[in-house]
């Protein structure tokens, strides 16, 4: 329980804490883990105490689509929707890191639901912060244009020391809510105005001003 309690007490008061603790289970998995999939039961609620859940939705075409991503401190707004409405999950949930976290069986989740202010605030704030993400990211999709959106996401995920983007077209694809062929051709123009260097399974940046200018416009 000392191990679940610990980082608990960092995101709760201490009566919380503790409780949570108590009733908690604790709960590990390796990267690449399938935690649930659309059509599976909800009955468990999952506390994110390390690492990083990827929450995403497979189009009728193929298409995968991230809806957002879970990280230490949050909690997964799709479970959260699932218990309160007694429905299966609609989405996928993998492990995209090695994680550490603590699960509520649903009995626990409804009383603490009903009886505890401080959870219950930390449940509907998190709902309300990812429904409000949610809607700015259909606007994003319905409304910008591709390069912008790509280039932004490069810019995020380059790793500071080196320029590099270590995902795959799929990936970015994914997180982009587009189609791979799509995001391809762009990377491609990118690499013909001599802005990145394609490699395989990353992408090196080459000239950030270009991006940040393109985003700006």
């Amino acid at each position: 329980m000392t191990d679940i309690l610990r980082p608990l007490q960092g995101l709760f008061d201490a009566d919380l804490a503790q409780t949570l603790a108590s009733a908690a289970q604790p709960v590990n998995a390796p990267a690449g883990t399938q935690l649930f999939s659309p059509g599976s039961p909800c009955r468990r609620f999952l506390l994110l105490l390390d690492g990083v859940v990827r929450v995403q939705v497979l189009s009728r075409n193929g298409r995968e689509i991230v809806l957002y991503r879970i990280y230490p401190g949050d909690s997964c707004v799709v479970t959260a929707s699932c218990l309160l409405g007694s429905i299966a999950y609609p989405a996928t949930g993998i492990a995209e890191t090695p994680i550490h976290g603590a699960i509520l069986p649903t009995p626990v989740f409804e009383r603490l639901l009903a009886e505890s202010p401080a959870f219950r605030r930390f449940v509907f704030s998190a709902y309300a912060a990812r429904l409000t993400d949610l809607v700015a990211r259909i606007e994003e999709v319905a409304l910008e244009r591709i390069d912008a959106r790509l280039a932004r996401l490069l810019l995020r995920l380059a790793l500071p020391t080196t320029n590099i983007v270590e995902r795959t077209h799929q990936d970015l694809a994914a997180d982009l809510g587009s189609a791979r062929e799509v995001v391809s051709r762009q990377l491609k123009t990118f690499e013909q105005s001599g802005w990145v260097e394609l490699q395989r399974g990353c992408i090196r940046l080459l000239d950030r001003r270009a991006f940040e200018i393109l985003i700006a416009d």
